[in-house]
């Protein structure tokens, strides 16, 4: 995860699988919400597949467009700013 570039959003089935992992979308979600635990990572640039930020992230939108990605209403614009890893 510390390797989405700034600008870059990926979603948990990105996460996922990566990890090797597919089916285990909300287990991403719950270690991300406690990544602050383990380090500094920049958890904020993970986003569900259509762009949704999380809800309990506050923070999220203002340190996504702090780095330049783009919302369409709620939403991170996904085809823009995906992070092409696989």
């Amino acid at each position: 995860m510390g390797e989405i570039p700034a600008g870059r959003v990926a979603s948990y089935g990105q996460i996922a699988r990566l990890i090797g992992l597919p089916a285990c979308l909300r287990l991403v979600g719950r270690v991300l919400s406690q990544a602050e635990l383990y380090g500094d990572y920049p958890r904020h640039r993970v986003v569900n597949h259509a762009g949704a930020l999380s809800a309990s992230f506050a923070a999220q939108r203002e340190l996504l467009e702090a780095e330049g990605v783009e919302f369409r209403g709620e939403r991170a614009r996904m085809k823009k700013h995906r992070w092409e890893c696989e």
